[in-house]
């Protein structure tokens, strides 16, 4: 029997990634500000950056607060938003409806440069294998971010038999490329098929949105900890 991998799964809420991981005997353990979902005694909360030393094998940081790291992101650094970030301190939120310009944009900047410091001291973590989702960056956050960092592999959930569309990337150090494991045939657009594979773009607002749009579908999870696991597994009895 191959030996257990160490394996920590950062920022992540669900559980999803890290069952997959324990479910092929390794030790795995999730982390996140917040409590798991599933009520897990495999769950660590707090700050990833004081849990990257404890010996992992694979870390795989899962939903890092990648907002203002983002493509989509980069509008709120030149114009603010009329709307407190959720990543702000709830002085600052409080305090938004009467702050000035100036002083909004000080926010965004700000949570721009703890969003870059988080994502590099993930990146450059004393772990031989790992892997960080996040979208396309925008040059800002480029330039705050580790320059040996590659072009992120991007995959969707249709590739590994979900029938959604939500393209995910992934930073890898140490592990390859994710391979498809049950690739669908996408509906065309218009069709009300195609409206259900987009739910969850199409997803209400709300304070449960975010968490809805974090989660880690089944059958990638089950890819990562197949692919990436047998990968370091591999590695390991070499």
């Amino acid at each position: 029997m191959a030996q257990a991998l160490r394996v920590l799964v950062g920022c992540e809420t669900s559980g999803r990634v890290r069952r997959a991981f324990a479910a092929r005997g390794h030790d795995a353990w999730s982390c996140d500000l917040l409590p798991a979902e599933d009520g897990s005694n495999r769950h660590l909360v707090g700050d990833i950056r004081d849990m990257l030393h404890m010996g992992w094998d694979l870390l795989a940081v899962m939903h890092p607060p990648c907002t203002r790291l983002c493509n989509s992101g980069v509008r709120w650094l030149h114009e603010p938003p009329k709307h407190a970030p959720k990543e702000a301190s709830a002085e600052e939120r409080a305090a938004w409806p009467d702050l000035g310009r100036e002083a909004r944009l000080a926010v965004m900047w700000r949570l721009l440069e703890e969003g870059a410091s988080l994502f590099s001291a993930c990146w450059s973590a004393p772990i031989d294998r790992v892997a960080i989702e996040n979208p396309v960056m925008h040059r800002h956050a480029a330039e705050r971010l580790p320059p040996d960092l590659p072009r992120p592999q991007i995959v969707q959930p249709w590739w590994f038999g979900e029938p959604f569309f939500k393209a995910t990337g992934f930073y890898r150090r140490g592990l390859p490329p994710l391979t498809p494991t049950n690739r669908l045939t996408p509906p065309k657009p218009g069709t009300d098929e195609h409206k259900a594979w987009s739910a969850i773009h199409r997803a209400s607002p709300g304070p449960d949105r975010w968490k809805i749009r974090s989660r880690t579908f089944t059958g990638l999870a089950e890819a990562i900890a197949e692919q990436w696991g047998g990968h370091a597994e591999r590695e390991a009895a070499a």
